[in-house]
């Protein structure tokens, strides 16, 4: 495993961490999901994301009876707060910061969270609010750091501008999607690369896209998230162009000797701002496949020729 150190904080965490977005809170057998967060453990995996709204709380329970069997300070753990807990509890008003980490650190069943982060940007609440009330979470010791997913780079200046001026948090890390396929991240990277801030990026796999396992003109595996629930999630990533682009990434795996997982994990922990790449796991296994991308760098030569495979399917910057 890898580590790095997120933004102006001193949290070291590993390039791999592991998310409970769609994989835990009653998704997938309880066993299976136990077993892959111990074997997390195994594998140097020190960072673990979840987020209030998943599972409407039940993956943050989930997490903390599984952490409750390891040392507090052999982890780093984040939530998240601002999409809707009920018809009443939403947003990013300092009411509901402070009503929803307080659920939060008693559903995980801990003192305190490493990171706190905003979910999203909340167009309904003034900026200043928000921010004072994140400043009010970590003063009381419910958070040691806050960040943000899905900023824009003006709200990410907004809120820096805040924090210098009114003496509030400032922010250490920016949580986008990012992938080979997905790219509007590299928008707000030198923002945060100039001021401190860290990336720990979502969806790295393309919603599965880029493992190379879905294939043009046939239906996905059985099994697999593309033919479950979760398939509207994958959306975009499911064209047949998409996918054919994809298939053309397998030869440049192959000559690397990794899997095509690994592929895409090497290359979106490429940038010095990426700390993490957040993964699921339904299984064990799954993470030892994504654990072998952590120390691999690719050549510039290797980058140029994933940007010729994938063409005009890339999105963004």
């Amino acid at each position: 495993m890898e580590y790095r150190k997120l933004g102006n904080s001193d949290l070291v965490i590993s390039v791999i961490s592991l998310g409970t977005w769609l994989t835990y809170g009653g998704r997938i057998d309880v066993g299976s999901a136990s077993a892959a967060v111990h074997h997390a453990f195994d594998l140097g995996i020190n960072f673990f994301d979840t987020a209030n709204v998943y599972g409407r709380g039940d993956s943050e329970k989930f997490l903390g009876r599984v952490l409750a069997q390891h040392p507090r300070d052999s982890y780093f753990l984040a939530t998240k707060a601002y999409w809707p807990m009920s018809d009443t509890d939403r947003g990013l008003s300092k009411e509901q910061l402070l009503k929803q980490s307080e659920a939060s650190l008693r559903r995980l069943g801990v003192d305190y969270v490493d990171l706190y982060q905003a979910h999203r940007y909340d167009e309904a609440t003034p900026l200043e609010e928000t921010m004072e009330g994140f400043t009010e979470v970590v003063r009381l010791g419910r958070a040691r750091y806050i960040g943000f997913s899905e900023w824009t780079p003006e709200q990410i200046e907004a809120a820096l501008r805040l924090a210098d001026t009114a003496e509030l948090e400032r922010f250490v890390s920016s949580q986008p999607e990012y992938s080979m396929l997905w790219r509007k991240a590299e928008q707000v990277i030198p923002v945060c690369e100039a001021n401190g801030i860290s990336q720990i990026v979502w969806s790295p796999l393309g919603q599965g896209a880029l493992t190379g396992k879905y294939l043009p003109g046939e239906p996905p595996p059985e099994g697999s998230r593309a033919a479950g629930s979760d398939a509207g999630m994958m959306g975009r990533f499911r064209s047949d162009e998409v996918l054919e682009a994809v298939q053309r990434l397998r030869p440049i795996a192959d000559a690397l000797g990794l899997t095509m997982a690994q592929l895409a994990l090497a290359w979106a922990l490429q940038p010095s701002n990426v700390a993490s790449a957040i993964v699921g796991a339904s299984r064990p296994e799954q993470l030892d496949e994504n654990v072998g991308a952590a120390a691999v760098i690719l050549d510039d030569e290797t980058m140029k020729a994933i940007d010729r495979a994938l063409g005009p399917d890339v999105v963004g910057p």
